[in-house]
């Protein structure tokens, strides 16, 4: 992979891991407005099985996959298509308040939490930044 591709998956990594700290913070305020504040042993096994935290589980998948491609190509293993990585990116970060149901809740944080907007924007940012 080249330089400037790897450093792009590094770049996105980054930024979508604090999109997904974000989400997460907000929708643990949300759950806990209804069950109570929680532990954070209590916290991962909700994260894990509660329907309520199901819908982050695309961007929690999209991170993981980028983690291995990174450690893979470190490894000197088969190319990676970093163009898929951004096209999958770009779909994570699409709110549409009639779309799927990741699409709808993604919306409502944007809707809701100005450190979910500046997180959005970052990841956006590096989406538009031109390959070479």
């Amino acid at each position: 992979m080249k330089d400037s591709d790897r450093q792009l998956l590094v770049d996105l990594r980054h930024g979508l891991l604090h999109l997904h700290k974000t989400l997460l913070d907000w929708e643990r305020a949300a759950y806990e407005r209804v069950h109570g504040r929680m532990a954070a042993a209590e916290l991962l096994k909700i994260i894990v099985e509660d329907s309520q935290f199901a819908w982050l589980h695309a961007l929690s998948q999209l991170i993981v996959r980028i983690d291995e491609s990174l450690e893979i190509d470190a490894l000197q293993g088969p190319e990676i298509d970093v163009a898929l990585f951004l096209a999958e990116a770009r779909t994570v970060v699409s709110p549409d308040e009639t779309g799927t149901p990741y699409a709808q809740r993604y919306h409502a944080a944007l809707q809701d939490n100005p450190d979910a907007v500046l997180a959005h924007r970052a990841v956006t940012t590096l989406l538009k930044t031109p390959r070479t």
